[in-house]
């Protein structure tokens, strides 16, 4: 079984909010299988279902943001699962608007709710499906301020382009698994597009090198059959 847990703070007011990412996340991923919200259990809502041969239990606590591992200790205790049968989503600062994440350890970045999660769960080997919103453009703007912040029109187009990537790879962690999963989630096309770029500039080179060499001979047995023409005629 599967406990997938959204991060995001209770109440309409946070509902399109930057840091309402792994909430958002869920309800897509619970509207497209057609599970329901219909469970309160351990101060979260939850949802359930299987995908593949795979149960998976949908988390949203109502804690608020800060105080996640209080909801998600008990539903683990409650469930008996393992860390490795968790994922949280979230959001993350130090990723691009839109770009998604997924690693099976590590700190927590900075982001509080899944810091408390690792605190209350004492182990930081408990896999993450981040969601980037990017830093704010104004330097000064506090960051606190910035994750509870809507969106722009532009930032939400590219927002919602990585809820929809993270739904894809929710499913494909529960029946493929994080090996493979993150083998292509966290593929960088910019990165891949620059190395391709950087391998045809190299194969230019060495045909640019080859066909040197090419002339360099060709020449080479110009003068050597010139030299034994003009040898003959001595």
């Amino acid at each position: 079984m599967k406990l997938l847990i959204g991060l995001g703070n209770p109440g309409p007011q946070y509902e399109h909010t930057r840091h309402n990412v792994g909430f958002r996340v869920l309800d897509k991923l619970a509207a497209k299988h057609g599970w329901k919200w219909a469970e309160r259990r351990s101060r979260a809502i939850l949802a359930s279902g299987t995908i593949g041969a795979e149960k998976v239990v949908l988390v949203k606590p109502i804690t608020f943001m800060n105080r996640s591992g209080e909801a998600v200790s008990e539903l683990v205790r409650w469930y008996k699962v393992q860390p490795e049968d968790i994922l949280v989503i979230c959001d993350d600062l130090d990723l691009p608007v839109g770009r998604v994440r997924l690693r099976t350890k590590g700190s927590a970045g900075g982001q509080n709710g899944l810091d408390n999660i690792l605190h209350y769960l004492h182990t930081d080997m408990v896999p993450r499906l981040r969601v980037g919103i990017g830093r704010p453009t104004n330097t000064r703007m506090d960051p606190i301020d910035y994750v509870l912040g809507v969106p722009t029109s532009d930032e939400r187009i590219l927002l919602e382009a990585g809820e929809d990537r993270a739904v894809e790879a929710i499913q494909a962690v529960v029946t493929q698994g994080f090996a493979t999963t993150m083998n292509v989630v966290n593929a960088d096309p910019e990165a891949e597009q620059k190395a391709a770029e950087k391998r045809q500039r190299q194969k230019e080179r060495q045909e640019q090198a080859r066909l040197r060499r090419d002339a360099a001979q060709q020449m080479a047995a110009l003068k050597e059959q010139e030299a034994v023409e003009e040898s003959s005629q001595l």
